[in-house]
């Protein structure tokens, strides 16, 4: 969004305004595989176009890194042969493993005073387990996030309907809240 206007020729002008604000440094485009998959109404194409130009001129004084998912991005890189001859050099970071997501999780709650009760962590790790494996797009660490406000939503409607609640109450996911999560 940082790139493409609503109309045409703005796009170009967008385009430039970062990448002067870039030079002398590296501009980082994530999810890149959106300027090229909109469609017909899309100015993508006019910030490609813009962008591998740049590129070229100040290839001495910027740097551009692309990111997004392995798919996307390789359509993205083959859909222009400037892109292909710019880009080659390729990171791939692979997915956080199941503990690594666990472990996340275990920040997101230690970061808003939560506390993941014992009996609800098994469950936790099968939830995430399947939804990392099931839902395209899952993300890692924004799936997890997902998940903690998920997990949020569901001991409050949890505690909505208990008339004693303590302070542990408020603070702890249990195994019950983690349930719901596959619901």
């Amino acid at each position: 969004s940082g790139l493409v206007a609503g109309y045409v020729g703005q796009t170009a002008i967008k385009t430039s305004e970062v990448i002067e604000k870039a030079k002398g440094g590296v501009l980082f485009i994530d999810e890149a595989y959106a300027l090229t998959n909109r469609g017909g109404n899309d100015y993508g194409q006019e910030a490609v176009d813009t962008l591998l130009k740049a590129m070229e001129d100040h290839r001495d004084d910027l740097i551009v890194i692309v990111a997004g998912y392995v798919d996307p991005m390789e359509e993205f890189i083959h859909s222009n042969p400037g892109l292909e001859s710019r880009f080659n050099r390729f990171l791939h970071f692979p997915d956080y493993s199941l503990d690594e997501m666990m472990a996340i999780f275990d920040m997101r709650c230690e970061q808003n005073g939560y506390t993941l009760a014992e009996e609800a962590r098994p469950i936790l790790r099968d939830v995430i387990k399947l939804e990392s494996m099931d839902i395209k797009g899952f993300g890692n660490a924004r799936g997890i996030r997902n998940l903690f406000e998920r997990a949020v939503t569901a001991q409050a409607n949890r505690l909505a309907i208990d008339p004693e609640i303590t302070k542990e109450d408020l603070m702890t996911f249990t195994a019950d809240d983690i349930r719901k999560l596959s619901e």
